[in-house]
């Protein structure tokens, strides 16, 4: 276990859950890439940039931080964040898992999993529920995070 690397997971998910965006962001390297069901290729600034729009976007955001681990430059985490999505105010448990390869005291990949049918059955409601598994709603979701990201970029 590498204690540095243990306080970086920490001091990330304890901005996380104080909305704290620009915390989050100067946790990963410069070249940075993160993926998520909803995020799938993020490099550079975008992944900061992603946290800073997400802890803006909900007031209501609550993060837990069930577990975490690192060793030998990589770490992992298993956290569960609960919020109302915005776009159909209705409330949402996601549970994820994270994993994570460190560089210089920093993230340099960042990967969170999670079941997105069990997401968009929460978020999206009834067409989430009939057809949040289908590529169609995937990437429709995507498309309209991504949209939202460079709008909150520029």
């Amino acid at each position: 276990m590498t204690a540095s690397e243990l306080q970086l997971i920490e001091r990330f998910y304890s901005a996380f859950a104080a909305h704290d965006g620009e915390t989050m962001a100067s946790c990963y390297a410069a070249d940075a890439r993160f993926s998520d069901p909803v995020f799938p290729d993020l490099r550079g600034s975008r992944p900061g940039e992603m946290w800073k729009m997400l802890t803006s976007a909900s007031g209501d955001l609550r993060i837990e931080l069930l577990e975490h681990d690192a060793s030998d430059g990589h770490g992992s985490a298993h956290w569960r964040a609960h919020y109302t999505f915005t776009q159909t105010g209705r409330p949402v448990v996601n549970d994820v898992r994270a994993s994570f390869r460190f560089r210089d005291g920093l993230i340099a990949e960042h990967r969170d999993d999670f079941d997105f049918h069990r997401w968009a059955r929460q978020a999206l409601g009834p067409m989430g529920l009939l057809l949040g598994w289908t590529p169609i709603v995937r990437n429709s979701v995507r498309k309209k995070a991504a949209e939202r990201l460079e709008a909150s970029i520029s």
